[in-house]
């Protein structure tokens, strides 16, 4: 039994691995370019959401910054709280005499606004996890919220997020899977169109599990090794005297001696 079922996977391997390569290729096509297209649509949503406005705001900007929220609730609401075969077959057809996209195309879309919806939360608590301090140091330096969110904050917001906006990408390669509703040939498409074919579901699907387990092992070790760089690389080489995020730790050094 053992060899028999050994043997069929070996037969699956040796007759149908262009069409299991090719899968392998588009789910790491969808989920990669997925997780950073997402990783630009949160970096967009979440920092506005987490943008606080001072006194100095005007009317205007404190009116644009409130409809900007609500518009960021509802979309991170909607895309949390919807399954993403759903999203993917709705947004498909809703969009395909608009658009007239491909599938991969049309994946990718999906993908991306789905993540998207979660990388948003993800910025958000980054931001939100940066010292409250190094934000009104930056003001008192006369940096605008622009200027501060983007050379002091989101820095530190991307390392603080890090093993999250990862996990994302590893979560992509088994999600994307849920897209072959749309036909696109991803890993899951081609086993199920190779068990179709061959009867042989246990072995195709044993194969299957096997790579998603290898891409993700892989991608694991990926992550953890850039991990490790930028923790290395933040607390091993001191920034320059140029550097804002420098700039904004010796104004509070400066202010506590002051103080003392």
């Amino acid at each position: 039994m053992e060899s028999s079922f050994l043997g069929q996977i070996l037969d699956i391997l040796k007759r149908y691995w262009p069409s299991l390569a090719l899968g392998i290729q588009n789910t790491l096509i969808i989920s990669l370019s997925g997780t950073l297209i997402g990783l630009c649509i949160g970096l967009i949503v979440g920092g506005i959401r987490a943008i606080r406005l001072d006194y100095t705001a005007s009317p205007a900007a404190v009116f644009g910054k409130k409809v900007l929220d609500r518009l960021g609730k509802i979309y991170i609401d909607v895309f949390r709280g919807t399954p993403m075969m759903v999203q993917a077959v709705f947004l498909y057809y809703a969009l395909l005499n608009v658009v007239h996209w491909n599938k991969l195309t049309a994946a990718i879309f999906v993908i991306s606004v789905n993540t998207g919806a979660y990388m948003a939360e993800i910025i958000r608590s980054g931001i939100q996890a940066v010292d409250i301090g190094q934000t009104e140091a930056s003001r008192s330096l006369g940096m605008s919220n622009i200027q501060t969110m983007m050379n002091v904050v989101l820095p530190q917001a991307v390392r603080n997020a890090f093993p999250a906006i990862g996990n994302e990408f590893i979560v992509n390669i088994k999600d994307s899977s849920v897209l072959m509703i749309i036909s696109i040939a991803d890993l899951m498409f081609q086993a199920k169109s190779i068990a179709g074919s061959t009867f042989q579901f246990t072995a195709t699907y044993g194969i299957t599990a096997a790579i998603y387990f290898i891409l993700t092992s892989i991608a694991s070790l990926i992550l953890n090794s850039i991990e490790r760089k930028m923790n290395a690389s933040s607390t091993s080489f001191p920034q320059s005297d140029t550097d804002p995020s420098n700039m904004v730790l010796a104004t509070e050094n400066a202010g506590e001696e002051h103080y003392e």
